[in-house]
């Protein structure tokens, strides 16, 4: 139908006007605040308004609230004058921009200071009415809600957990915010609080300062005592994750807070009271710490070192510290001539400053000039905004002032240079004070160091250690560990179920060092050195091997030449007799090359003697070898005559022809030459080396000569061996041959001897430690070799020199007169 057909096209129509309307009255609505305003404490006009939030009380009464009816306004309680102190170096700063030329000329500076009291509640309360523009309830303009916020920036607060909450509130409304004294490394975080400054450091290296500090005076056993609130809770936080890494421990760590009731703060006490550190770090406000300190007293508690934090200068009994530069003299004249405190009551009960106060002969904490750094840092802020207004003000865009105040740089008047980092944070830089008793009974601070964290790590702590004034006026550095420094030549060792810094010292092991103090391990000297009697120092191993110098060595080197002299004289008396027949008797040739051979026996012991080198080791064993097999081939030869003159004297024998001088003189040389071979190959294979033995005395290197190949060495023994059995076997074969002078005899005993020393030789050679082994094996030698020539030659001298009637041919062929 028509009518139907129209239908949509005015619906259409009618909700087009009603949008219109609405949107009509919306721009019509107006800004009207609910509640009764909040009023500000010191108030002044200006072009541009700064806010400013500081506690001019610290405390407030208590009340129950019954939640029928409207909360009562807070009464504050307590007048904490450094409150007072950080408005006036606010308006300082505010009335010498103004008066400024080249700082916002042109444009005065006002502020809005409210009272927080010191609750977070009314920190936040305050913020809004900075931020809301402060309208009056009774406003009857018909103004759009479209103004901007009152004041551009606001200075405060001085603790941390009410910044934390009022930055919380005004972050999304992008007013800068900056503290003066908020240290908590927590906002730090501009995700959290984007519009938050401050030109404090942050706790963050305040706490990395203090357990540096700590560190340097060695103290590894400390108390921790903290406020329990974001500020004394994160910074023990990261002071206790330091003293970790530098290794000191807590012997407790405590929480409180100043409204705590008597019996947890008695707790407290009774733990400091029952500990055995004499160092407490202290994270606490000056408000928790004067609890502390009346505690402690009235335990009668001293003694204890105290290190804490910048809070500690917030003390209301800290003394006058008469230092300060031309600003903060031009700033003391101004706040006793208060001319700058020009206050604006909404009350009438409130009365403003005249102007002509004299407070110069006030005594309280207002009158404290000690806390000027901290001056500074609200002198700071405030110019930090006035050049970032200045900065808007020259250009033509359009900047919200917490972009352009994150990236401010400039200098004060007294060259200190004020910037923020990506954090909001400044530089961190401390002085370290040191509070002294004066003569006159009041506390100066006086400044012993420095830290600047923007430096190297090694270069960050600078003290002044002769400016110290310790516990009980001291001069001496306190001691507070849970054990003592263990000293070098011992090594820590963790007492069971304790921290780290709880230990035992206990003395290195042998060969084992430490030279430095409190170290966790002995070192293990390197194998030529070993460790002294105190254990902190590795001294080189005596070098011990047969020397000629000491008295063994000496003796067998004269037992071994006296041999050799034995040996020549015989052999010159064979050769002044060598035309008897004594010496004709059994071939003089293998005669005189026996002799030859025992002086090259007595000789190749010498070589055994002294320090082992390359040469020595190789030459000692051949020579040693070759010689005695020389030697056995000999006696070998001459017992084999024995036995063919023996065939040779039965009828129809011919068998001299066999044996005669030149299958001697093979026989020897055959013998020899295997003796050879097998030294030989044993050079060529794995010859002898000198060896430095260090298993066999703690002590002591002893220097020796590795056989190399110890199947060349026992093949070397065991050819001397085999030849000295089969010359006793044949020897003793022909023992009792018929002949006056039967060389056989002799031969027998010799061999018997010198298998006898070398059978006892193999396990007192193995048995033996170091030089002690060669001197077995020297003797073996010298024994081996003067057996052979005393029993094969001196009853031979004997007869040649003592019974000459003897040395006839007749004689030696038993056809002598009967005895």
């Amino acid at each position: 139908m028509p009518s139907t057909q129209k239908w949509p096209e005015q619906g259409w129509a009618l909700l087009q006007l009603l949008l219109v309307a609405f949107f009509s009255q919306t721009e019509e609505l107006v800004c009207r605040q609910i509640g009764v305003p909040e009023s500000p404490q010191l108030y002044k006009d200006g072009d541009i308004m700064l806010g400013g939030i500081f506690s001019f009380h610290s405390s407030w009464k208590d009340r129950q609230d019954t939640y029928i009816q409207k909360p009562l306004p807070l009464q504050c309680t307590s007048l904490n004058f450094r409150g007072f102190q950080f408005a006036q170096a606010m308006l300082f700063a505010i009335e010498e921009i103004n008066n400024s030329t080249d700082l916002l000329p042109g444009i005065s500076l006002g502020y809005k200071i409210y009272d927080a009291c010191g609750s977070i509640a009314r920190s936040v309360r305050v913020a809004l009415s900075l931020a809301n523009g402060n309208e009056v309830a009774s406003d009857t303009s018909q103004a759009p809600c479209i103004r901007l916020s009152q004041v551009q920036a606001i200075m405060g607060e001085t603790s941390s957990s009410p910044c934390m909450a009022i930055a919380t509130v005004i972050g999304p409304f992008h007013i800068p915010m900056i503290s003066h004294f908020a240290t908590c490394a927590c906002l730090s975080d501009k995700t959290k609080y984007p519009s938050f400054l401050r030109t404090v450091p942050s706790d963050y290296y305040q706490s990395r300062a203090l357990a540096q500090l700590v560190k340097h005076f060695g103290w590894t056993w400390v108390g921790a005592i903290r406020t329990n609130d974001d500020y004394g809770n994160n910074g023990m936080a990261t002071f206790i994750e330091t003293a970790q890494q530098l290794g000191i421990c807590l012997e407790y760590s405590v929480s409180f807070f100043r409204t705590d009731p008597p019996d947890k703060i008695q707790k407290i006490i009774d733990t400091i009271k029952t500990s055995t550190s004499k160092v407490i770090v202290a994270f606490l406000s000056f408000m928790d710490m004067d609890v502390v300190l009346h505690e402690l007293s009235h335990n009668n508690l001293t003694g204890y070192q105290w290190v804490g934090s910048e809070g500690w200068i917030f003390d209301s009994q800290t003394p006058l510290n008469s230092s300060g530069n031309k600003m903060f003299t031009e700033f003391w004249e101004a706040l006793f001539s208060c001319k700058f405190r020009q206050s604006q009551p909404s009350s009438g009960h409130q009365k403003g400053c005249t102007g002509h106060e004299d407070l110069t002969g006030v005594q309280n904490s207002f009158t404290d000039m000690s806390l000027m750094p901290i001056f500074n840092n609200v002198y700071k802020g405030v110019y930090a905004v006035a050049h970032t207004l200045h900065s808007i003000l020259n250009c033509n865009k359009t900047f919200k002032p917490i972009h352009l105040l994150k990236k401010i740089q400039f200098k004060t008047k007294e060259g200190d240079e004020v910037y923020f980092n990506e954090d909001g944070d400044p530089a961190a830089k401390y002085e370290i004070i040191n509070w002294q008793p004066t003569e006159k009974g009041i506390v100066d601070f006086v400044t012993v160091g420095l830290h600047d964290a923007t430096l190297h790590a090694g270069k960050q702590l600078n003290l002044q250690n002769r400016s110290l004034i310790w516990a009980q006026n001291s001069q001496q550095v306190p001691l507070s560990v849970c054990s003592e420094k263990c000293p070098p030549g011992t090594r820590k060792v963790l007492q069971k179920g304790k921290p780290v810094c709880c230990y035992d010292c206990l003395r290195c092991a042998e060969g084992e060092i430490s030279n430095i103090t409190d170290s966790i391990t002995c070192v293990r000297c390197h194998p030529e050195f070993w460790s002294n009697e105190r254990r902190d120092a590795c001294v080189k191993k005596k070098a011990e091997f047969l020397s000629y110098k000491e008295i063994m060595g000496a003796l067998l080197t004269a037992a071994s030449l006296f041999g050799t002299c034995i040996t020549n004289v015989v052999a010159l008396i064979f050769f002044i007799y060598r035309k008897t027949p004594i010496v004709r008797a059994n071939n003089s040739e293998l005669s005189f090359l026996l002799l030859f051979s025992l002086t090259l026996c007595f000789l190749c012991s010498l070589t055994f003697i002294g320090r082992p080198t390359e040469w020595s080791c190789m030459l000692r064993h051949t020579a040693f070898g070759i010689t005695f097999v020389l030697c056995i081939s000999c006696v070998l030869g001459k017992t084999i005559m024995v036995l063919m003159a023996f065939r040779a004297t039965l009828p129809s024998s011919n068998v001299m022809k066999w044996f005669g001088p030149a299958q001697q003189r093979l026989s020897v040389l055959f013998f020899t030459f295997i003796q050879v071979i097998i030294c030989v190959l044993w050079l060529t294979i794995s010859p002898p080396f000198p060896f430095k033995n260090f298993k066999e005395f703690k002590d002591t290197i002893i220097l020796e000569c590795a056989l190399g190949s110890a199947v060349g060495f026992w093949a070397v023994l065991g050819y001397i061996g085999l030849l000295a059995m089969f010359c006793f076997i044949l020897a003793f074969l022909a023992r009792k041959l018929p002949d006056n002078f039967n060389e056989a005899k002799f031969i027998t005993f010799s061999m018997l001897i010198f298998c006898a020393v070398w059978i006892t030789f193999i396990p007192a050679y193995i048995s033996s430690p170091g030089k002690f082994s060669v001197a077995v094996e020297i003797f073996a030698i010298l024994a081996s070799s003067f057996g052979l020539l005393f029993c094969i030659f001196i009853p031979k001298c004997y007869i040649i020199l003592l019974k000459p009637e003897k040395n006839t041919k007749k004689n030696m062929m038993g056809k002598g007169a009967p005895k």
